[in-house]
């Protein structure tokens, strides 16, 4: 007696694959992986968006604790972190306005994801500046 042989691993899933396909299942879940991608996206930034916040009150902090502010050099610091402020308050509308926008326009949501990119960089400098000029003092 001769056996056939024996289908490879690939093989059998491909048959398993087929015989699914071919006794179409109702009910499957399909999951738009764009949708999931857009959703991570968002929520890093959100994420980014409240560590730089976190960072620049301890800056803040720190330089009001150690008199610096009263400094002309403490002074540009603070305004400067006052302007990070600024950004992430825009970056936060910026976020709170994509939720609307992904679904109505992709192009016009790219150009927001890209400002807000943009204003997380500068945030991030200026953070990055006052925390080398107060690890000095």
């Amino acid at each position: 007696m001769i056996f056939p042989p024996r289908p490879s691993y690939h093989d059998a899933q491909e048959i398993r694959v087929l015989r699914l396909a071919r006794s179409g299942r109702v009910g499957s879940p399909v999951i738009d992986l764009s949708l999931v991608r857009d959703e991570r996206r968002l929520l890093d930034f959100r994420r980014r968006s409240r560590e730089v916040l976190d960072t620049n009150k301890r800056a803040l902090a720190r330089l009001f604790q150690s008199g610096l502010i009263y400094s002309r050099a403490g002074s540009r610091l603070a305004r400067d972190l006052l302007l990070a402020h600024q950004h992430l308050l825009k970056v936060g509308d910026l976020l709170a306005r994509l939720d609307e926008i992904e679904e109505a326009d992709p192009r016009e949501a790219e150009r927001v994801y890209g400002e807000v990119r943009g204003l997380l960089a500068r945030t991030a400098e200026l953070s990055a500046r006052s925390e080398a000029i107060l690890a000095r003092r």
